[in-house]
């Protein structure tokens, strides 16, 4: 049996429906704890609490962009959130919309739509790289 990659991790999505729900059944047959939002306004409000290990983000929102939101996520204080492992996932694949996504502040920049193997290896590498 392969071992569970995500087991014990607690991941934040902020997405549409559709792909929250899709992202959502991919981690957690994975063994991670996944909470779904559909914009950064929930995000920012679930965070405190939630306390994610890892936040996965579309950039293409309805209000507030995935962009904007990282920035205040990276922020907010305590400084924690400035170390918070977070993944740009958009429908947007070219190399400027990941320069835009890496400087805005995420770790990584996925392009839609993903491969379920390919996301579970995304995210655990991100916060456990020497385990891959």
């Amino acid at each position: 049996m392969e071992p569970v990659l995500l087991a014990g991790l607690n991941i934040l999505v902020v997405d549409d429906e559709d792909s929250r729900f899709y992202i959502s059944t991919v981690l957690e047959a994975d063994g991670a704890t996944v909470m779904g939002v559909g914009s950064a306004a929930v995000a920012l409000k679930v965070l405190p609490e939630l306390q994610p290990d890892v936040l996965i983000c579309d950039i293409a929102m309805p209000g507030e962009d995935g962009y904007t939101l990282i920035r205040k996520i990276r922020a907010l204080k305590p400084e924690i959130w400035a170390k918070l492992p977070a993944i740009a996932l958009t429908a947007y694949g070219d190399s400027e919309y990941r320069r835009r996504a890496l400087e805005a502040g995420f770790q990584t920049h996925v392009a839609k739509p993903v491969d379920p193997g390919e996301l579970v290896a995304i995210v655990a590498n991100l916060v456990a790289p020497d385990q891959i």
